[in-house]
Order: C-alpha cells, then sequence, then structure tokens
C-alpha cells in the first residue's frame, strides 16, 4: 500500500476541488461575502457553538472533518472551563490560534495566535482582546466569523487540514496592525520559541511549549496578503532594536502594521506542521495556494457536506434536526491528522517519520470514544479507520514501551485515563473486516500491553482483580473491570486469528469482573490483597482509591462483555431492572470533589461516559421499553441545538456519538460485538449510506414525543421479535422499520430468544463468587481512636467500618510536623475525610463521661482562609471558623483539639459532626482523626 494521492482538506485553483473559486489572484481588498446555507440542510442544520457553554468545553471556530488545524478563537476563561479556549460566557476574545482540544476535561493547545487591532499598539493579552457579542458571531462547518468591538473589525476565519485561513475587513485607519502571540497558550507554557520575518508578507518560527502529555513542537509559516508598512519583535516585554527580524525566547510577540481603508480586506494564510518550518510551509502551499477565501471555504464546506450528507434524518421538530447534525458534526473533530502533506510526522520517539503509508493521526481520547464514537467512524468514515489502527500501533513502536496508547496529543502519550482501550478500537475495526492494517502485529501489541505489570496489572494477574489500597488514585475497581472488558476484545482477536492459547486465557481475564461483585449489596467494590472488602463502603460516593470520576452506582455496570452474566449474578430479570430503576430513581447526591459527574438523572450521570449504555441494559432483561422509556427521557433533558445543550464534556466526540446512535435508535452497549440494541428514535427517519453504495435506513412509524414505545418492528420487510440487530444487516442495506406507541408493548422483546447476546462463549465455566460482606454494625470499645480519611490502621487508629458520610482523600508524600500536644502518628494526618457536612456517631456508655480529641492537618494548601469549618459535638458547637492552616500556623501541620467532660446525647451516641463554614471559599471541611476515651 502506497501514501494516498489524496490530501485531506486541500484548496487548490483547480477547478475539481474549487467551489465557487474566484481564481488564484491576489484580493482587491475586498472580497464579496460569504454565501449563505440553507437552513435545512444537513449542514446548514450544524451549530457549531453547541457545547460551548457549562462544562462541554467545546471550540466553534474552523476546521475540516478531523483536520489538524482549528482556527478559533480563545477567550479569558482560564482553569477547567477554560480547556477549549473558549467558553460562552466571556464577552472578549483574546485573539484567533491554529489549535484546540474538543470538549475534553484538560486544557492544551492554543498555538500561533494572531488578532487584528487598530489603535495604540499594545501586545499583551489584556491589550490587544476585543470585547464582542454573540449577537455579531457566526459559526457553521468550516467557518466562523465575529465582530470585534473595540478595533471594529470584523474578523473571518477558515481551515483546510492543515491551515487556517484569515479574513480581516478594517475601518479607515492609520493605525492598523496584526499582532502575532508566540507565547499564547491553552494550558501549557513556552519551553523555547522562534519569529523571523522573512520579508513583508511571510513570518515563520516555533513554538515548542509544556503542558499536557509532555514537551510538544509546532512550527508556522504565515503570509499576509498584503505587505505591512512596518513590524517589530518584543521579547519578555522588551521591545527589540527597530529593523530586528530574527528573535528567540520563552515570550515573543510580533507586530505588523498596516494602514486599511473602509472596508479593505486583509488576508492571513497559516500553516504549521509538527516536523519543521519547511513543513509547514509545504503545507500552506499546498493546501492553500491561492488568495481565495471564498474558494477556500467552499471547498472546506464540500468536505463537511460530503461527511454530514452520509446520514439523512427527518423529523417535524426543527430543533431536533439541529440538534442531530450539530452533534453528528461534533463526532467528526477528533482523532486529528497530525502529519504533513508529504506523509512525515513527528512520532513518539521525537524524531521525524517520512515514507509513511497511512496517514497519522493523534487526540485519541480512548477512554471515552471506543464506546460510541470510534463504532460510529467505522459507518460514516470507513476510509479513515485501518488510519486510526496504523496510527496507535506506530506510536506503540515508536515509543518502545510495549504500551499501547491510551490518550495520545501530538505524538506524546498523556497516560490520562485507565485501560488499554486501544483494543476495542483495534479489534472492531478487525472484526468488522477492515483491511489496510497489520493484524498480527496489532494483536502482538496489544498482548504485550495487557500482560505487562503497570497500572495495577501485575496485581490483576496475581489476584484476578487490581487491590484497593488506601488513598492515592488508583482506581482499583474501574480498572479491573475495564481491563476485563478490553482483554475480552483480545481474546476475540486471538480467536480469529487462531492463537488458541492466548484466546482461553484472555477470555478468562474477560470473567474478572465477577471478582469485584459483592452480593451482599449488589455492587462493584474494592477488595484487599487478603480478599477482604474495602469498607466503609457507600455507593453514591466517590472513591478515587476504586473508581474513576464516578461511584459505584455509576460503574457496578462496566460488563459490555457479558451482560446476561451480570443479569444473573445481580439475581435476575427482576432484580436486575429494579437494580436499574432504582440507580435512575434515587437522589442526586453523588459524593464527590470533581466537577466531572453531571447530566444527573438520580445516580446516573450522563455527563460522564462509563454510564453511556446504561439505559440500553433492560433490553438483556426482557425490559426493553424501560430502556426506550429512559433513552428518550436522557436525550430530551440533556441535549439540545444551544451552547448549552451538552449533559458534560464532549470528549472528543463521544457525548455527540451516543446522541447520534440514540436518536437514530440504536446503540452499541458491546462497541466491539458488531451488535447493535434498539431504543427509541427521536427522528422519524434516518438513511446512512454507505461507502459500497447501500443505504439502511430506520423508519419510527407514528412517532411522536408521546409515542415514544416500540409495538412492533420488522427488519427488511419481515417481522423482527429481537430486539437487537448487526452491523451486516446495516452493511448489507435495507429498513428497520419501528412501529411506535404511547403505551409499552410488554411482549416484545421479553422472552429470552430476542434479547441480546452475551459475548462469553456458551459453555464458559465461571469461577465461584467471592464471599459476601455482612451488614453486621461494628461497635468499637473504648479508648475510641479512629482514623478519619484510611481504610488501613495506622498503630492503634483503626477506620470506623460504620462511616458512610463524605468523601476520603489522602497525600501520602506529605511530610508531618507533629510536634502539637497530643498529636498522633504522622500518618493520620496524611489522610482526611471530608465533605460540606458529615457526621461521625459513637455508641458510648451513657452513664460516663468522655474526653473528645479532633485531629486535624492541612495536606492540600497552604493558604490560609480557604477551608474554614465548624465542628459540633453532640449538637453544640465547640470549633467556629476554625482553619487548620491558622491553627497549625502552616501546612502539614498536626493540630490537636481536646474537649473534656462530653457527656452522650438520650441514644448513647457521641456524635460528631464537621461542616464547612458559610462563607468559606472551599465548601470541604475535613479532619484527620478521633479520639474519645473516659474521663
Amino acid at each position: 500500500m502506497t501514501l494516498r494521492s489524496f490530501i485531506y482538506g486541500v484548496a487548490t485553483c483547480a477547478p475539481l476541488l474549487m467551489v465557487a473559486s474566484t481564481g488564484c489572484a491576489a484580493p482587491a481588498g475586498v472580497i464579496p461575502p460569504v454565501k449563505a446555507l440553507s437552513p435545512t440542510s444537513p449542514i446548514g442544520s450544524v451549530n457549531p457553538l453547541v457545547g460551548t457553554a457549562e462544562h462541554g468545553h467545546t471550540y466553534p471556530g474552523a476546521t475540516v472533518p478531523f483536520g489538524m488545524v482549528q482556527v478559533s478563537p480563545d477567550t479569558p476563561l482560564q482553569g477547567w472551563d477554560g480547556s477549549s479556549g473558549y467558553h460562552y460566557s466571556d464577552n472578549r476574545i483574546i485573539g484567533f490560534s491554529h489549535s484546540h482540544l474538543m470538549g475534553t476535561g484538560v486544557g492544551g493547545l492554543g498555538d500561533i495566535l494572531l488578532m487584528p487591532t487598530v489603535g495604540a499598539l499594545q501586545l499583551t493579552e489584556k491589550g490587544y482582546s476585543s470585547s464582542f457579542s454573540h449577537q455579531q458571531e457566526t459559526a457553521s462547518p468550516g467557518y466562523y466569523s465575529v465582530y470585534l468591538q473595540e478595533p471594529k473589525v470584523q474578523a473571518e476565519l477558515t481551515a483546510t487540514a492543515r491551515c487556517g485561513f484569515h479574513k480581516y475587513t478594517f475601518p479607515a485607519t492609520d493605525t492598523g496592525h496584526i499582532v502575532l502571540d508566540v507565547a499564547h497558550g491553552v494550558g501549557n507554557s513556552v519551553i523555547d520559541s522562534s519569529v523571523t520575518i522573512e520579508n513583508n508578507t511571510t513570518i515563520s518560527g516555533s513554538r515548542i511549549s509544556n503542558g499536557w502529555g509532555g514537551p510538544r513542537a509546532v512550527y508556522y509559516v504565515i503570509q499576509f496578503s498584503k505587505p505591512f508598512e512596518t513590524s517589530g519583535i518584543q521579547r519578555d516585554g522588551q521591545m527589540l532594536g527597530e529593523g530586528e527580524k530574527n528573535a528567540t525566547g520563552k515570550a515573543l510577540q510580533a507586530y505588523f502594521n498596516y494602514k486599511t481603508t473602509a472596508g479593505e480586506t486583509i488576508l492571513a494564510k497559516v500553516g504549521i506542521s509538527g516536523t519543521s518550518v519547511e513543513g509547514a510551509r509545504k503545507n500552506l502551499t499546498a493546501e492553500i495556494p491561492a488568495w481565495d477565501f471564498n474558494g477556500t471555504l467552499a471547498a472546506t464546506r464540500n468536505q463537511w457536506s460530503t461527511l454530514l450528507d452520509k446520514v439523512q434524518v427527518q423529523t417535524t421538530d426543527p430543533k431536533i434536526r439541529r440538534t442531530f447534525y450539530s452533534n453528528y458534526y461534533q463526532s467528526c473533530l477528533a482523532p486529528v491528522l497530525f502529519n504533513d502533506v508529504d506523509g512525515a510526522y513527528r512520532g513518539g520517539d521525537k524524531q521525524n517519520h517520512t515514507g509513511a503509508t497511512f496517514q497519522n493521526y493523534t487526540t485519541f481520547s480512548l477512554w471515552d470514544t471506543f464506546r460510541a464514537q470510534h463504532p460510529l467512524m467505522t459507518m460514516v468514515q470507513p476510509n479513515r479507520v485501518s488510519d486510526f489502527v496504523n496510527s496507535m500501533v506506530a506510536l506503540d513502536r515508536e515509543r518502545g514501551k510495549q504500551e499501547m496508547p491510551v490518550w495520545p496529543l501530538w505524538g506524546n502519550e498523556t497516560g490520562t485515563m485507565i485501560g488499554y482501550h486501544s483494543a476495542p478500537v483495534i479489534v472492531d475495526a478487525y472484526l468488522k473486516g477492515f483491511k489496510g492494517f497489520d493484524p498480527e502485529a496489532a494483536f502482538q501489541a496489544l498482548k504485550a500491553t495487557a500482560l505487562n505489570e503497570r497500572n495495577g496489572q501485575g496485581e490483576l494477574a496475581k489476584y484476578g482483580y487490581v487491590i484497593s489500597t488506601p488513598g492515592g488514585q488508583k482506581q482499583s475497581v474501574s480498572r479491573t473491570l475495564e481491563f476485563a472488558f478490553d482483554d475480552w476484545c483480545i481474546a476475540k482477536m486471538a480467536e480469529k486469528l487462531g492463537h488458541t492459547e492466548d484466546a482461553k486465557l484472555f477470555m478468562a481475564r474477560a470473567a474478572n469482573y465477577r471478582n469485584l461483585f459483592d452480593s451482599n449489596v449488589g455492587f462493584m467494590r474494592g477488595r484487599k490483597a487478603d480478599g477482604t472488602w474495602r469498607s466503609p463502603f457507600n455507593p453514591k460516593q466517590l472513591v478515587w482509591a476504586d473508581y474513576t470520576e464516578a461511584n459505584a452506582w455509576q460503574y457496578s455496570w462496566t460488563v459490555m462483555q457479558d451482560v446476561p452474566g451480570l443479569v444473573k449474578i445481580m439475581g435476575g430479570d427482576a432484580p436486575f431492572v429494579a437494580k436499574l430503576e432504582e440507580m435512575f430513581n434515587e437522589k442526586s447526591d453523588v459524593i464527590a470533589n470533581i466537577p466531572d459527574i453531571t447530566g444527573l438523572i438520580g445516580q446516573y450521570a450522563h455527563g460522564n461516559e462509563p454510564v453511556h449504555h446504561v439505559a440500553y441494559m433492560y433490553n438483556y432483561a426482557g425490559m426493553p421499553s424501560k430502556t426506550q422509556e429512559r433513552v428518550r427521557q436522557i436525550m430530551n433533558t440533556f441535549y439540545n441545538d444551544g451552547p448549552a445543550g451538552a449533559p458534560g464534556n464532549n470528549d472528543c466526540g463521544q457525548m455527540s456519538a451516543w446522541y447520534v446512535f440514540s436518536s437514530m435508535g440504536f446503540y452499541p452497549v458491546n462497541p466491539t460485538e458488531g451488535v447493535y440494541v434498539i431504543g427509541s428514535p427521536l427522528v422519524d427517519r434516518a438513511a446512512i449510506r454507505f461507502d459500497n453504495g447501500k443505504t439502511f435506513t430506520v423508519v419510527a412509524q407514528n412517532n411522536s414525543a408521546q409515542n415514544k414505545y416500540v409495538q412492533s418492528a420488522q427488519l427488511n420487510g419481515r417481522p423482527l421479535t429481537k430486539t437487537w440487530f448487526t452491523h451486516s444487516d446495516m452493511l448489507n442495506g435495507g429498513e428497520l422499520r419501528l412501529v411506535m406507541g404511547p403505551t409499552p408493548n410488554m411482549k416484545w422483546g421479553q422472552d429470552a430468544a430476542s434479547r441480546p447476546p452475551s459475548g462469553m462463549p456458551a459453555n464458559f465455566q465461571y469461577a465461584p463468587l467471592p464471599a459476601p460482606s455482612t451488614n453486621t454494625r461494628t461497635v468499637l470499645q473504648l479508648p475510641i481512636r479512629v482514623v478519619a480519611g484510611s481504610d488501613d490502621a495506622v498503630g492503634q487508629f483503626i477506620p470506623d467500618p460504620n462511616m458512610m458520610d463524605g468523601s476520603t482523600n489522602a497525600n501520602m508524600d506529605a511530610q508531618i510536623d507533629t510536634s502539637a500536644p497530643g498529636a498522633g502518628p504522622a500518618n493520620i494526618y496524611k489522610s482526611e475525610r471530608y465533605g460540606s457536612d458529615f457526621a461521625f456517631t459513637f455508641p458510648v456508655p451513657k452513664t460516663g463521661r468522655y474526653l473528645v480529641r479532633l485531629h486535624f492537618a492541612e495536606i492540600f494548601g497552604d493558604v490560609a482562609g480557604q477551608r474554614v469549618q465548624n465542628i459540633q459535638i453532640n449538637g453544640k458547637t465547640v470549633l467556629q471558623n476554625f482553619d487548620p492552616i491558622v491553627a497549625a500556623g502552616g501546612e502539614n501541620k498536626a493540630v490537636v483539639k481536646d474537649f473534656a467532660d462530653v457527656a452522650p446525647d438520650d441514644k448513647g451516641n457521641i456524635v460528631i459532626r464537621v461542616m464547612a463554614a458559610p462563607g468559606s471559599p472551599d465548601q470541604n471541611a475535613k479532619i484527620s482523626g478521633i479520639e474519645i476515651s473516659a474521663q
């Protein structure tokens, strides 16, 4: 196989690739306005601003499908909600940079920022930024436009795969500028950078930054349509000498001065590369050879139309149509190309690689996207699938660590999230018959990854589960469950390749989920090395030692490879359905210290990925009407066509892909099985056009907001009693017709033969479940000594096995000063129980009087006034506006508070209540240890 001759996103003067081209001549200074899109077409139905508000973390700027360049506005908001560089709540724009992340929970990129200004030259972000109004902002696929109010400049953006194209329409002025800020970035800092003013229209240079994933290099070439009058460079806030054309350093800005007439347009073309300045120059020459903004935009729009037209939906509700196509669009923004037009790319070994026989991609958010976004790509972008696989295998080979990608970004492995979820993506491609990659090489890389001992995998091999240990973020339960699914995927690939022993090994490991199921409480929970259960246990609590961005309610369903097996160990159909219903009907009081757990219906948290398949699991217990009800509820509650129309981080398209599948009426519960479980279509008709020339159509007959229940089904005119169909059914073309009605049909899909299958072999021999926990309440004996934040004893201090409130955290690297009188062992203070309001209850003899000693230490900050709390004993406030930092005189210092002659309450209890003080910036009050002794 040779490198494909086409280049994604190229715009040239050739009529074949140009739509509405005005030719290759330089513009005359005024360019015709951009042509409007039909609001009912797929491309015209997209709103790229969806998810830019709240916690969606999307960006509104211009890009091509899976393009390396995302030229988009950056706004001032920093931190988690500023991860994409843009947030809808802001009213100022800093400028327009050329790389952005799509819906991630960590900020990054934001490279090579340009900003047009008018008036006195200012080279700080605060100085050159401008206010704007959303009423003067427009976004559509491949195009972004905004009116910058201070300079009175209309800024317009479009893009090719590796280049950004800017159009700035200036007022009449003698003080126009275009500012280049190489120091600007999103969530990263510059290690080194360079600016070279090659002539009065061309700039080049580099930006090497350190951020998420490690050091990363971007090279750039900028060309202006109009020669600038004068220019200059600033380094570290100091202007360089007049006529200086080259500079290197960590904080570089450059400026280019213009005189313009009213309505005059200046264009800027920006090529970027991960390999070299010359790579960026090649990209710019190949992809935007002409000064033809409208022609480039037309070619970019043509790419988007070609992709979006692959799925044609019909609905009487225009908001549903816009929501569908906006999410379909956002499903196709990552992974992104990471190579030059000649195929060269920067590899995981930090070397440039040439002669590649595939298009190299990066930005794989695999913990998220393996679930639905990658399966969607096998349907609508099959020409990219083998490139995705080859990119992952190449990165593994280049890094030489026997670790297939987890979350790769621009040639780096960030190591973010858990599992080895390159496995389901690669195995799905292989089982669906995709060619263009070496399956044996891919399998051996996956096998080596699974059998190494990092990330708790050594414990997995020894115990059959990752052991739960106190403190830190080991995420033992989540890792065990996700390793089990990934191992199932590897087993299926081994089976098809003829590696029989490997298939047996990994299929056995696929059943490891059972080793963490406590049949007494009905949840997956942490176990220690000795086989005992981690205690205390609260299914609503995020305990980082055991769970990843979720709690037991949200993670106990992570058995996509064997849902029938999960149904069985949960007690069978009725108890399984009841458990699902309990989750949706519970109070939404998740105990967590992170903002990621959003989109709550009870304990179901759609704003994060572990539950994305869960609403479809009713089908496996013969109750598909509940799937239909819950899927509609989720879509109607959390998705719409506005900036706040997303339930949480988009996560490189996964949040959107869930909606795309679900609104069409089906979802891949096991994303590697080639099986789609039927839900309740939101659209009336969805036609998917495949590259083999065939079309698969889902028709929801009599569909409406009220008619959400499937009454009957037909596949290609024949009755379909199953609540699922296969990928092969789709590829063969045809029609799935679902007759909808206002009440459930309790017979359709109820019998065992109609339910989706298990991925486990029919004769598989399961090991016994572990011994369940017991419900006996433990009465602690005097003197009582409790370590509040650990489930392991510290000297004579033991964990309270009855404590269910609050969350725990630890900083085991803290060096604790225990010089305070009455202080306990240092390790007591290295962990903590925290929350806004929680209480310990200790039964003691009613007739006694007691000394209560409370232990504190601030191990997560050294700023006074951040964590202020109130402490009560039996309803009496004993510490008010208590700040551990102030009381101790600094961080990592023990504080001990004694309270004598404490009488138990009328129930014979001593109740110690820990509460955040009103107005405390941090609403997580904390305590490290408790002692109660008789006086």
